[in-house]
């Protein structure tokens, strides 16, 4: 370290507040030392104001060591924590900073024989842990349950997970959130017990476990050690606090029981991680925990325009449960935001590709400057074959692009192999998607396949695999034979021509959508996309012409992956959750129709909807310059050929004096 930087706190070191913060910034920075609530607002300067909180208690006194800081990335902590290294030139590096992970494993490590576990104890990665569960599913012969709805071993660490960070039994957490399973209850219970028993028994831990166990040894208060643990730390405080579960809650509670000094920044209105386990109730009950607690506000935003916070503003208040605030601008005013009432879901493609066209050839707008915002990845299907027909470069924020998915290419080789039997590389990819079916075994059926398959429709191969495969190799071929005939529309008159949709939907009856029940933990999405894959289809008259589209596709990116285009210059496509805590000057927010956004799922749920409209609210305050609103008035289902959508009530509770968007209207490209 350099020789700058002080061992030891200045006291009384010189911050100058007054010309560094606003007015709630800085009193929020000198609030004295208790339980305190900090609702930060969108772009209200949040970083920056826990970061000389923490400088100002170390200038007055407070030795690093003394003070904990925890954070939802460790990147995040060390930025705080450089940034009051330069403002103070005190060497922080003793401070207790990083993630509740990160800072859990170091106490854990000193007090681990106060709860009876080893400090030199290993830590699983997520790989490990599914390992470790697969070895307890076999070791039970629950892998035959597989066809019967029983959690893969990816499935059952992610409901263990939820259980542990929730605080709620499994039983309980199946209940809410993997109703499939809730008939394997009794067998997933007893998986967990033995889960965490073989964890104890081989010396290691889980992440979960890092706070589990770290909660448990804040239980045991009176022990001399937690004590003198508690007694370590003079400041405890909490970043991002609206994204912590019950069990960091919890401990950020207990950690502070002591010096009574919580610092806790977040923003309740940007809470949106419940599937993940995030608690908003850690910030609706922080005064019922803390009665003595001080609640204040940052609601100087410097990101947006007037306009676009106005618009945030009037979303948010219908949320009945929530710290009432108001975000107030710093910036000067601009155009209101738009809100597009398009044909379908082809036009919004379409009006968004231009516009971008627009923003950058005409007002010089870089493409990195502007955002594609939706809820569900599946969302910006269209849009992502406008784009790359257009040859706009685009970056996916939200995961890979929707036709790379791993579930989309599964579906997708059922096809493939279907229009070209001989096409190996897709029965390889399709047939380990069945029980039995070993790397080894589906790469020798599949050169059988693609040797003996002359058409579609039944290939003889399949009946060479029944004849001389394993029991439930057998067993898959001959379902995936049922598939196949299905496939084929077979009827009392023969086989009949299907198209692409009703295939897909096929496949995803008879066999995918069990497959994907038991192998992801987010099933619902995937089917979701795989809905709209198919309803994506139905442009296409027969598979061979969906295939080309996507060949095509593919080597469109091919070229402008391989191109010299800066890495910044692309468009930036993702789902809102991948974008909160970002900013763009321009973003566009797409299917803002309800059934889509809010999902169908949440229009029961007050509490769901509650949910869905902090999503719409972080979503509108990532724009700093203009916002667009979009939803299809048309969308082509399944049973009917068009459905009338009607506008998302996001949008509909906003249209009331004094206005806060302006209706565009596009006009129809003749045919």
């Amino acid at each position: 370290m350099s020789d700058i930087l002080s061992a030891s706190p200045r006291p009384n070191a010189t911050l100058h507040l007054a010309h560094d913060l606003n007015e709630e910034q800085r009193a929020v920075v000198e609030a004295d030392p208790q339980p305190l609530l900090v609702l930060a607002g969108a772009g209200t300067g949040k970083t920056r104001t826990l970061t000389y909180r923490v400088a100002r208690l170390v200038a007055r006194g407070c030795p690093p060591p003394r003070l904990m800081l925890m954070t939802f990335t460790n990147r995040a902590s060390r930025e705080m924590i450089m940034r009051v290294q330069r403002i103070l030139a005190v060497d922080m590096r003793q401070c207790a900073a990083g993630t509740f992970h990160h800072v859990g494993n170091r106490l854990l490590r000193q007090y681990a024989d106060t709860i009876g576990i080893s400090s030199d104890f290993g830590i699983l990665d997520p790989e490990d842990c599914r390992d470790l569960l697969s070895g307890l599913i076999a070791e039970r012969g629950l892998h035959k349950l597989s066809t019967r709805r029983f959690p893969s071993a990816k499935a059952l660490h992610a409901i263990v997970s939820l259980s542990a960070g929730t605080r709620i039994a499994v039983e309980e957490v199946l209940r809410r959130s993997y109703p499939r399973f809730v008939e394997q209850t009794a067998t997933i219970v007893q998986l967990a017990e033995a889960y965490a028993a073989r964890k104890m028994r081989i010396n290691v831990c889980d992440f979960d476990d890092l706070l589990v166990l770290w909660l448990r040894l804040l239980q045991h208060g009176r022990r001399p050690q937690v004590q003198e643990l508690l007694g370590r730390f003079d400041h405890i405080l909490v970043d991002e606090y609206q994204d912590t579960n019950a069990l960091q809650g919890a401990i950020a509670d207990a950690m502070a029981s002591h010096s009574r000094s919580l610092t806790c920044v977040g923003d309740d209105a940007q809470s949106i991680y419940d599937f993940r386990g995030a608690d908003v109730g850690q910030m609706l009950g922080f005064k019922q925990r803390h009665p003595d607690a001080r609640l204040m506000t940052l609601t100087l935003s410097y990101r947006s325009i007037p306009e676009v916070l106005a618009l945030s503003n009037r979303s948010i208040a219908h949320n009945k449960e929530q710290h009432q605030k108001s975000l107030r601008p710093v910036r000067a005013p601009g155009p209101r935001p738009a809100l597009l009432a398009l044909r379908d879901v082809f036009q919004q493609a379409e009006f968004v590709a231009q516009r971008v066209i627009e923003l950058h050839h005409e007002r010089g707008i870089g493409l990195g400057d502007v955002a594609v915002l939706y809820r569900n990845h599946s969302h910006s299907l269209e849009l992502q074959v406008e784009l790359t027909r257009r040859k706009i470069p685009f970056v996916i924020r939200s995961g890979t692009r929707f036709f790379e998915q791993a579930h989309v290419k599964d579906v997708i080789a059922f096809l493939r192999a279907r229009a070209n039997p001989h096409d190996e590389l897709a029965w390889n990819r399709l047939l380990r998607l069945w029980p039995g079916m070993g790397m080894q075994t589906a790469q020798r059926l599949a050169e059988q396949l693609s040797k003996n398959s002359n058409a579609p429709s039944a290939p003889s191969a399949f009946e060479w695999a029944t004849r001389e495969g394993t029991t439930m190799v057998r067993d898959s071929m001959q379902r995936l034979t049922t598939l196949w005939s299905a496939l084929d529309g077979m009827g009392e008159t023969g086989p009949a021509q299907t198209g692409p949709s009703e295939q897909i939907r096929t496949i995803v009856e008879h066999h995918y959508g069990a497959y994907a029940d038991h192998n992801f933990t987010d099933a619902p999405r995937r089917r979701e996309d795989l809905k709209n894959l198919a309803s994506f289809a139905t442009r296409y008259a027969r598979d061979i012409d969906l295939l080309r589209e996507l060949a095509l596709m593919e080597g469109i990116v091919v070229d402008q992956d391989e191109s010299n285009q800066e890495p910044g210059e692309k468009l930036v496509l993702s789902t809102i959750h991948q974008a909160k805590g970002l900013q763009w000057r321009h973003c566009f927010v797409l299917w803002l129709a309800r059934g889509k956004f809010p999902a169908m799922h949440t229009l029961r749920s007050a509490r769901s909807m509650e949910e869905e409209r902090r999503l719409f609210y972080v979503a509108v305050t990532r724009a700093a310059d203009e916002l667009y609103l979009c939803y299809p008035t048309l969308d082509e289902g399944h049973a009917t050929p068009l459905r009338l959508m009607t506008p998302s009530p996001f949008v509909t509770e906003l249209d009331h004096d004094p206005p806060v968007m302006d209706q565009w209207e596009i006009e129809e490209t003749p045919a």
